[in-house]
């Protein structure tokens, strides 16, 4: 599975946003996660679009999740960046079979992705954030 660097950042934002204790600034999630600010503001539209981030705006105001972080998975935030992933692949004879290995990876990612959120990740113990 390849990841664009509009996920990555899609989801470093949304751990920056979990661990946040209210409402923060574009501009603090960007230099926290090392995001360029105006990719961060469009990361942070298309988010919020999607219903998985709140905004408001004025000096009090800035982003937050739209629901508790144990509620949304990495899958959600990979969803909103990435689309769905149509199963495209197209093997020839004898090497037909592979389709199949590709739709079960496919689903065991999903699977994976689906059951791994925001507060799992926020929770982690620090040694295994690396990893």
């Amino acid at each position: 599975m390849r990841i664009s660097a509009r996920t990555q950042y899609a989801l470093c934002a949304m751990v920056a946003l979990a661990t946040a204790e209210g409402p923060v600034h574009a501009e603090w999630v960007a230099l926290t996660q090392d995001i360029p600010r105006r990719f961060c503001d469009n990361i942070l539209l298309q988010l919020r679009r999607a219903g998985l981030v709140r905004s408001q705006r004025g000096p009090d105001g800035g982003y937050w999740l739209a629901r508790p972080a144990k509620e949304i998975s990495l899958a959600d935030v990979i969803h909103v960046t990435e689309g769905v992933e149509q199963g495209s692949e197209h093997f020839p004879a004898a090497a037909a079979p592979l389709a199949d290995v590709w739709a079960q990876l496919r689903s065991h990612e999903h699977a994976l992705l689906s059951e791994i959120t925001l507060a799992h990740i926020v929770d982690a113990p620090t040694g295994s954030r690396s990893a």
